[in-house]
């Protein structure tokens, strides 16, 4: 098995070498180019001076040799770019490695006001399993990932994923060189609609006959009027005007035709990194049924789309010579320029409105099955959850949260005992309750959208997580730290009287009012959560709540963690184990900040 920083290292080094060449290449070029431009003018200067206009050609050769090296220097730019970001992606993931990865993408833009398990489980934000995992580049990838995280996939979904992720987690060249195209320019929604918008409006000019006939006579007539001048047919003082006429007639023409280029505006850039990742993407070769598929969306047809993206991109490409007076006026009157590409523009349109969803909607499931790979990757003691037809199970084997450095790390192995039912876990403060509630809740969701899992190994129901674990107040909406819990237990308590297939996590119930209360309130939500057969973790500092797994001993079992006490520190082994908890830690801690009990 691979090791995960030894492979990025080795990329490194292999990046930086292939840089070192490009570097002295593009050297190369830029001499080879000032001396080919250099004999230009040198010949040209002396055929000027010699009359020796027989040799005019060769000027001509030492132009077409700088555009050609020119080329050449533009790709080697390319090249020298592209390793630089391969470079930084491996440097990246070393980082991730030594648990540095706060500076990425934390997707907050994807964050719900309200939901499930999002808050509780820190899927967003600073520091959150999104930030963790997220590798996607395009704006459709970062959302579709954003979605997986959210709601579970049925378990053929997660099945096809799974071999997806297993499959491309050993191409790291692979995803990597994915990931730098995307990095070029990263793709959005806005350049989608752009597209979209533009394909579902209808055509202004293709499918009307006089722009079909204009654009063969209107280059005609200019051309006949440039040849009877030539010929010394037609005098200057009638040439002039006529060739003013004509580039009067291409403005008039440029101004109906410039509306259709302002809707794809400066979308030319990211038209390049979709041409580019989608060519990536046709020339892979998959195994897995899923990859197998997101591929044939683009090569199951004649024309590959990275061809056809790249055809629009040069279609834009090509209006920008507007931009350059000295060659687009003399273009625009005599092969009337804008009228010959928004023609070529529209049948573009015409003949591939029908694939635009495909092109960003596979590359964004490209992009989120890539993430997963890379994570399987990073973290080669993980599993790949087997998903059960039960209802309830939830067999897992040293499981760790994906947060917590490994050096801080302590893991611990959980069953439901494939009876289901209701686990109450008592402790006292900062043993770890809450902390391996997250971890069972983040495994359950990486496992509901493909992922491996944090653990040794990983046996689940398909189910959804609901928790109620930080309950804040809202100033805005005048709602107390308490009905806000109420809210949220109200919801668990819906979803439970529905039979929806859910996996409960629920830290300190009723927290927010009297004790009395409190105990009394958490008794009968536990016993209506029992009969109506839910599935879940419950932790809580109630010791007599424990009781209750003797009324209902099929259906509620009690775990623990527990403190050992040496003089006046405490010691946490942050283990699970089986039964009540019988050491609590609160006294001491309220002691050592100056409370005297």
């Amino acid at each position: 098995m691979a090791n995960p920083l030894e492979v990025y290292q080795q990329q490194i080094a292999n990046h930086s070498t292939g840089l070192a060449k490009l570097k002295k290449r593009g050297v190369l070029f830029g001499w080879l180019r000032f001396l080919s431009l250099a004999l230009a003018f040198v010949s040209l200067w002396w055929i000027w001076t010699n009359d020796f206009f027989i040799l005019l050609p060769l000027p001509a050769v030492f132009i077409g040799l700088f555009l050609f090296i020119l080329a050449k220097h533009l790709t080697n730019n390319d090249a020298i770019e592209n390793l630089r970001r391969l470079i930084r992606i491996s440097e990246t993931e070393i980082e991730v490695l030594n648990h540095h990865f706060t500076h990425l993408p934390n997707g907050e833009e994807s964050k719900p006001e309200n939901h499930e398990y999002s808050n509780d489980l820190d899927i967003f934000g600073r520091a959150s399993l999104y930030q963790y995992i997220n590798r996607c580049t395009s704006e459709q990838g970062k959302k579709m990932l954003a979605n997986w995280f959210l709601s579970p996939s049925s378990s053929k979904t997660i099945v096809e994923r799974q071999e997806a992720v297993k499959e491309l987690a050993q191409q790291v060249e692979w995803r990597q060189q994915l990931q730098s195209y995307g990095i070029a320019h990263s793709i959005t929604i806005a350049t989608e609609n752009k597209i979209e918008s533009w394909i579902d409006e209808p055509s202004r000019f293709i499918n009307k006959l006089h722009w079909k006939l204009l654009r063969f006579v209107l280059p005609a007539i200019s051309f006949t009027f440039l040849v009877l001048h030539l010929g010394n047919s037609l005098p200057s003082n009638a040439f002039y005007p006529l060739m003013i006429l004509m580039l009067a007639i291409s403005l008039g023409i440029s101004k109906l035709v410039m509306p259709e280029y302002a809707k794809l505006n400066k979308i030319a850039p990211q038209l390049e990194t979709l041409s580019d990742s989608v060519a990536w993407i046709e020339k892979a070769y998959f195994k897995s049924d899923l990859l197998a598929r997101l591929k044939n969306k683009y090569v199951d047809r004649t024309v590959r789309s990275s061809h056809t993206i790249k055809n629009l991109k040069t279609i834009l490409d090509r209006t920008d010579i507007r931009l350059n007076p000295l060659v687009f006026i003399p273009l625009n009157t005599f092969v009337f320029w804008d009228l010959q590409q928004i023609l070529i523009l529209e049948t573009w349109k015409k003949e591939n409105r029908h694939h635009i969803n495909d092109w960003f909607h596979s590359l964004a499931e490209i992009e989120s099955l890539s993430s997963l790979g890379n994570l399987s990757f990073n973290n080669p003691g993980w599993a790949f959850p087997v998903i059960s037809d039960q209802h309830g199970i939830l067999i897992a084997d040293s499981l760790g949260h994906p947060l917590i450095p490994k050096e801080n790390l302590v893991k611990n192995s959980f069953s439901t005992r494939e009876s289901g039912g209701l686990n109450l876990i008592t402790g006292s403060n900062m043993a770890g309750k809450s902390t391996f509630l997250r971890s069972v809740g983040v495994n359950i969701v990486l496992a509901m959208m493909g992922s491996p899992v944090y653990a040794g190994s990983f046996t689940v129901s398909n189910m959804k997580v609901i928790s109620s674990m930080r309950i804040n107040d809202n100033l805005e909406e005048n709602t107390s730290t308490f009905y806000a819990e109420l809210k949220k237990l109200k919801e668990v308590i819906e979803s439970v009287y529905r039979n929806e297939k859910v996996f409960l996590l629920l830290d300190e119930i009723l927290r927010g009012t009297n004790s009395a209360d409190r105990h009394t309130g958490s008794k009968a939500l536990i016993k209506q959560l029992i009969q109506h057969h839910a599935v879940g973790l419950i932790a809580t500092h109630d010791l007599e709540l424990a009781k209750l797994a003797d009324e209902f001993p099929e259906k509620l079992h009690n775990y623990h963690f527990d403190v050992q006490v040496a003089g006046d520190e405490l010691y946490f082994d942050y283990k699970l184990k089986r039964g009540i908890c019988n050491s609590m830690n609160a006294s001491l801690l309220m002691k050592k900040i100056g409370i005297e009990l």
